[in-house]
């Protein structure tokens, strides 16, 4: 059961994929939420998305960043290159998952040596930078138990699924449900908004909200405007706005 509250609560607004590419597709969504006051975001940067965007070759981009942080805003570590590069799905499962479900599933199938390699790597991308960094989100929110394994070794102190916050290194869940768009076509855009409103209905009580958006949904008017709409109807119900290790800073220690 999803632990409600008497008061508005809080929300998260998270952007996924953030890499040099996607840029151009967040920018005017960004601008238009500066706009609204401070709402600190959470930003899930790829070191190298797709491994055609390095961020050492972007160090504009990076300034960027910087500025994000110096607001207030949280970077998080979201995979090494979001795309799952690894040896052809063995199973029916695995197939639906991987090729399916998602091609970006970069942490699904990894052992907890791979995992930690690429979890490392993209650490110490964010190292060179000077970045501080708490949280880790796969690519598709996708965790195998070699990756889960690999995460309660690390310096980090949270990671995350559709439904919940994890605390780490031991994995103490906390609800925190999500709102994402599925929008890579008319049909897709047309159920995500409408399951999303069902959602936020059922969860009006919620002690907090996710806001998940990907480049996907600031291509299209609809789910672009969509968010922009949410965001501000929650503002205007008093929740306050946070980013992920704010929110987490927030909980009780179990």
């Amino acid at each position: 059961m999803l632990e409600t509250s008497a008061t508005p609560g809080s929300l998260m607004l998270v952007l996924h994929d953030i890499a040099p590419e996607t840029w151009p597709d967040y920018q005017p969504f960004v601008e238009a939420v500066d706009e609204m006051g401070h709402v600190p975001m959470t930003w899930l940067v790829v070191p190298n998305f797709h491994h055609r965007n390095p961020l050492a070759g972007s160090p504009a981009f990076c300034r960027l960043l910087e500025r994000r942080l110096a607001r207030g805003d949280e970077l998080a570590l979201h995979g090494l290159y979001h795309a799952d590069d690894g040896p052809a799905p063995r199973s029916l499962r695995d197939y639906f998952m991987r090729r399916l479900y998602t091609h970006e599933g970069e942490f699904y199938a990894l052992n907890q040596g791979q995992a930690m390699q690429r979890l490392e790597a993209g650490l110490e991308v964010f190292d060179r930078q000077g970045w501080p960094v708490a949280g880790f989100v796969a690519p598709a929110w996708l965790m195998s138990q070699g990756t889960r394994q690999a995460l309660s070794q690390l310096p980090l102190r949270y990671t995350s699924t559709p439904q919940h916050l994890y605390r780490l290194p031991d994995f103490t869940a906390f609800d925190a449900p999500g709102l994402v768009w599925s929008a890579r076509s008319a049909w897709r855009r047309g159920v995500s908004q409408v399951v999303c409103d069902w959602q936020c209905r059922r969860w009006r009580n919620a002690e907090t909200l996710r806001l998940g958006l990907h480049p996907v949904d600031m291509r299209h008017r609809s789910s672009r405007d969509y968010w922009l709409r949410t965001l501000d109807k929650l503002l205007m119900q008093g929740r306050a706005p946070l980013t992920k290790s704010a929110w987490l800073q927030r909980q009780a220690v179990g």
